[in-house]
């Protein structure tokens, strides 16, 4: 064993955020990693089961434990996010389940051409096409 401990929390902050039925903001927030029941449990949903789009509403809702006052991160607080940060909560829910590579794009200081690094969690770097 290396002594590696797991990171099972991860903290966000949401491009638009979601306000609430007083008007309050609420951006910061914290998503955990999924387990196999959150990804299982939600196909039985009725919702689900009607619309399949749905289970990403479900999905989240079970992972987002917190977001900004809000002691509970319903289906109805996911609906109701705007769409950049549903789609952002779904970059991240990839990104920290899947264990998927982190894209930047940059300029070669040289000659100023564009083009993509995917850096790897384990620490290596592979140059892609030119960014768009």
């Amino acid at each position: 064993m290396s002594g590696e401990v797991l990171q099972t929390e991860f903290e966000f902050t949401l491009p638009q955020g979601y306000v609430d039925d007083d008007g309050t903001l609420h951006r910061e927030g914290v998503m955990r990693l999924a387990t196999a029941a959150d990804e299982i449990k939600p196909l039985k949903d009725p919702r689900v089961q009607a619309n399949s789009a749905y289970l990403t509403v479900i999905l989240l809702a079970r992972v987002v434990t917190r977001l900004g006052t809000l002691e509970n991160v319903s289906p109805h607080v996911i609906e109701n996010l705007y769409v950049s940060d549903l789609e952002y909560l779904q970059e991240l829910y990839e990104r920290v389940n899947v264990g998927g590579a982190d894209v930047v794009d940059t300029t070669c200081p040289e000659c100023g051409e564009e083009f993509s690094l995917e850096l790897h969690p384990g620490g290596g770097v592979v140059a892609g096409p030119p960014a768009k």
